[in-house]
């Protein structure tokens, strides 16, 4: 039964005899031959090679990588202990460092169309079927995942993976739960904000024109239902919330250290050593092998950072594009015939920019790629793994800024650099930045996360879905008639029981060494989304939360019954990505401090609570403490100091005009310098800024020092394997000395 499993299958077209293409291919097999790999050849449409590596290939490694308190000799039976798992990795690695005489490598016959692929086969074992049943299933939503059993199939990377996912799935729901209780807490004072109610009253208060063409003057108490959903995001349980989710993303990564230390520990690769092992695959696969150097190359370096700069200029360049876009719909649909665009032209421009916005991630996603593998190629790694290191790094951040640039302008910058009516800071010298809302700019922030948001967890897990999923039907629905006639044509000959599943496993989608990868990206992305601008969107955790639960068996469809069986690779940890998420968790703190300080109004608030309302003007406490908040946070502007091609909007009926209108800022009403209020606000926005920063860090710290990195039980078995290692040691010097 061993003799009827293969190792791997190459898949070529099939080429002229004495071509190229075709020498090439034999001289690839003759070296593979020369190993002593057993190749069977199969003929279809295509042609298909299967490859055995021969059994003492395995005892070497087995040999090479022993227990050291294992110091029997294998026998010739050893090779069936080896898993699966470790068989297709090591087959794998003799094929991809399989030289041909004209110095070619599997990789090099590929990019020459040679061979068209090669992988390893789904076989219908029990373990396979185990999976398909109970894990690989939509109706398993909620149940625990094997991920013993994951390991065994694909190997330790792809079981941590789903070990890690579903770690962060379930504390996940943790967050999810405060935030929906934060968000339901502010849908009760929907109606009964008082700053609202000022809004909502202020039917005198007559504003600045949102453009310069026309545009009408327009009442406060008209931004009524948008200033009461801003303060149903924009109150007090906010700051909690933020300071809670900067504890809970370092909690999370802790807790993640003490799991993944127990499962490496069960799996007996707490201590392995990744250098090792692909030193030892080297040696078997040519004994006259020389290590790579490590080298560092200062100009490369200068080179790869310049490079890097100037692709984040161009994301950066990109947000400036989505910018311009907000500014020139808002001017377009201020003019629009339709009175809904031309009412709502500021939430229009953002919804809109929002849907842009995602468009230039899912474009630039791939350009990010392409950029990220060249770079890579650049630098000249030594290992496989520091080259998947480096790819990581680039492409995240190259990600975060594709994501993200738009969302910090939104967050930061947007109608703070704007200027103010008469002196308006323009582009291109025509149209004039946006502005915010009269109550505050956070919602324009709400609006943009949960857009982009639902946007990637619908569309984009659709596309990832049923990509594949169609592909597969449309595939497997065009061999089948290709088979019956084959059948009914060869009769005399009973049909290779290897064909079917070579075939339907060819059938299959594709996958390539960075498939694991993209999933770890698309995670941690939407792990940033979850934390660092969190403070303006208490939903996202629970829209992670509830989207983790379909991406688990949505990867896990894919991998068992959509895609070819990935290459198990072996590993003790997530890799770099646990530095990248500890990055992430120090630029919430920053980001959601920067929210509360800057986008929120929660810091004008509370100064005008405690400097200048009437609590603590007049001593009164009839009143609630931000009565009159909103004419103290609004700046009076005169009519004659327009600029000159400003052009107004017709007196409109039920208004009676006088020289004054007001607009959101801390001015003069003489020469609209800056008040006093405006640098008591801005000074309690960096005294604020500043201390939830240094108190979140030290929190962070504390939670990091108070929840060990490895368990007590884990430090334990280790002391005790090395205690007993020695002790066996000592017992072979002993007698020698007797």
């Amino acid at each position: 039964q061993d003799e009827e499993k293969w190792d791997f299958v190459l898949v070529s077209d099939i080429h002229e005899v004495g071509s190229t293409k075709e020498i090439k291919r034999k001289k690839f097999l003759d070296e593979l031959s020369k190993k002593g790999f057993t190749i069977k050849k199969i003929e279809d449409k295509k042609l298909f090679y299967g490859v055995r590596a021969p059994k003492h290939i395995f005892r070497k490694y087995q040999w090479l990588l022993r227990n050291p308190q294992d110091s029997r000799l294998q026998d010739s039976d050893a090779h069936h202990d080896i898993p699966v798992t470790t068989r297709i990795r090591i087959v794998n690695f003799i094929l991809q460092n399989t030289v041909t005489p004209d110095l070619e490598k599997l990789r090099d016959l590929i990019k020459k169309n040679v061979f068209e692929t090669m992988f390893p086969l789904h076989e219908k074992e029990e373990i396979r079927e185990f999976l398909k049943e109970k894990w690989a299933r939509w109706r398993d939503i909620f149940c625990q995942q094997p991920i013993e059993k994951i390991r065994c199939y694909f190997g330790e990377k792809v079981a941590l993976y789903f070990a890690w996912l579903g770690w962060y799935t379930y504390l996940l729901g943790f967050a999810a739960l405060m935030g929906l209780v934060v968000f339901v807490a502010g849908i009760t004072v929907f109606n009964s904000s008082q700053v609202s109610k000022e809004i909502c009253e202020a039917n005198n208060t007559i504003m600045c024109p949102l453009c310069d063409q026309k545009c009408p003057f327009w009442l406060l108490s008209d931004t009524c239902t948008y200033a009461r959903v801003t303060h149903m995001i924009d109150n007090e349980g906010t700051v909690i919330f933020a300071m809670f989710m900067a504890i809970w993303a370092t909690v999370f990564l802790e807790l993640w250290k003490r799991q993944r230390a127990t499962v490496v520990t069960n799996w007996d690769l707490y201590m392995w050593d990744e250098d090792e092992e692909e030193l030892a695959l080297e040696l078997i696969n040519n004994l006259q092998h020389e290590p790579r150097r490590y080298q560092h190359s200062y100009l490369r370096s200068t080179i790869v950072l310049i490079l890097v700069l100037v692709m984040i200029a161009v994301l950066i360049g990109i947000a400036h594009a989505l910018v311009i876009y907000r500014v020139v719909a808002t001017a377009f649909f201020t003019q629009s015939d339709f009175e809904f665009f031309r009412e709502q032209a500021n939430t229009v421009a953002v919804m809109t920019g929002a849907v842009l916005h995602y468009l230039t991630i899912i474009i630039m996603t791939k350009v990010n790629r392409h950029v990220a593998l060249f770079l890579c190629d650049l630098e000249k790694p030594r290992t496989f793994s520091q080259r998947e290191n480096n790819f990581t790094i680039k492409l995240f951040i190259f990600q975060f800024f594709t994501n993200f640039s738009s969302l910090i302008y939104i967050a930061f910058f947007l109608g703070r650099i704007n200027g103010h009516p008469g002196n308006y800071v323009r582009i291109a010298g025509k149209w004039r930045l946006e502005e915010c809302h009269p109550s505050g700019c956070i919602t324009d922030l709400f609006i943009q996360m949960a857009i982009i948001m639902m946007l990637k967890q619908t569309i984009s897990n659709l596309v990832e879905f049923l990509v594949p999923w169609i592909g597969h039907k449309i595939r497997s629905r065009q061999k089948r008639p290709k088979k019956r006639n084959m059948v009914l044509g060869e009769e005399e000959e009973p049909e290779d029981p290897c064909k079917k599943q070579w075939l339907s496993n060819y059938q299959l989608s594709e996958v390539n060494i960075f498939s694991l990868f993209d999933e770890f990206l698309e995670m941690v992305i939407q792990y940033s989304f979850t934390t660092i601008f969190v403070a303006a969107f208490p939903l996202a955790p629970l829209l992670a939360f509830c989207n983790n639960l379909f991406e688990i068996r949505l990867d896990a469809i894919k991998m068992m019954r959509l895609r070819r069986r990935m290459v198990p690779r072996k590993a003790n940890d997530i890799g770099i990505w646990l530095q990248v998420l500890e990055a992430i968790g120090i630029l919430a703190v920053i980001g959601n401090g920067l929210v509360i300080a800057i986008t929120s109004d929660f810091i004008p608030v509370q100064v005008y609570k405690y400097t200048y309302s009437p609590c603590m003007t007049k001593n009164s406490t009839a009143v609630d403490c931000l009565t009159g908040y909103i004419n103290h946070s609004l700046s009076v502007f005169h009519i004659q100091d327009f600029e000159p091609h400003t052009k107004l909007a017709e007196n409109q009926t039920g208004i009676i005009w006088d020289k004054i209108t007001e607009y959101r800022d801390y001015r003069n009403a003489d020469d609209y310098s800056y008040t006093v209020q405006f640098w008591h606000v801005f000074a309690a926005r960096l005294a604020f800024l500043i201390l939830f920063e240094h108190v979140a860090l030290c929190v962070k710290l504390i939670a990091a020092w108070y929840v060990p990195d490895v368990p007590q039980s884990v430090k334990n078995h280790v002391l005790d394997e090395k205690h007993s290692n020695l002790r066996k040691e000592l017992r072979w010097v002993m007698p020698q000395k007797v």
